[in-house]
């Protein structure tokens, strides 16, 4: 039986690939992540990549968007407060301790050389991931918990700019109790 799809790919396959790239990703760092390391990490022909992503990159990038969408959507669970702490948490543990999490720290490291890269990651899947990030503020200012007039740019940053922080720069750890504080000094301002 053919697994693939002459008019696209088998998702099974694509599946296979990014998580091997996430995987190869925690293990080896961005330098040491190949497209045959993937292959060959993934059971697929190099070919395959190359017919459907052009590079690496474009193989971490959508492995990332993926992961971004999967393990990044805010609940919804009608009180702002909830939302927060449980969005905050997941972030935390999704750049600390999660594969994907290591991919995101190689691409934001790798970009740092590579301007179309910062701006590939920036335009596309970070922007993306602010969007999502503001769906609790959202929510609340349409149930009336939040003022109609809010800046949710600044809320978001306020909100999930000290993890990254603390992931990227400090390296200090982001336990719940700090997420958790993060949201309280937020909510305390309404």
């Amino acid at each position: 039986m053919h697994r693939g799809n002459r008019y696209g790919r088998s998702e099974d396959a694509r599946r296979a690939v990014l998580e091997a790239a996430d995987d190869l990703v925690a293990e080896r760092g961005f330098a040491g992540v190949t497209v045959e390391g993937i292959a060959a990490r993934a059971g697929v022909a190099k070919q395959t990549i190359y017919r459907w992503w052009p590079s690496k990159v474009d193989v971490l990038l959508e492995a990332f968007g993926d992961d971004l969408a999967q393990h990044l959507t805010p609940p919804d669970l009608g009180d702002l407060g909830d939302e927060l702490r449980e969005h905050l948490h997941r972030l935390a543990e999704f750049l600390t301790r999660s594969d994907p999490g290591a991919v995101y720290r190689a691409l934001v490291g790798q970009a740092q050389h590579d301007p179309d890269l910062a701006a590939r990651l920036r335009t596309g899947h970070l922007a993306r991931q602010r969007e999502r990030d503001r769906l609790p503020l959202l929510r609340a200012v349409e149930r009336g918990d939040l003022p109609p007039d809010l800046d949710t740019d600044l809320a978001v940053d306020q909100l999930v700019g000290p993890v990254h922080h603390r992931v990227l720069v400090t390296g200090e750890p982001v336990p719940r109790a700090f997420t958790d504080e993060l949201v309280r000094r937020f909510l305390a301002q309404w």
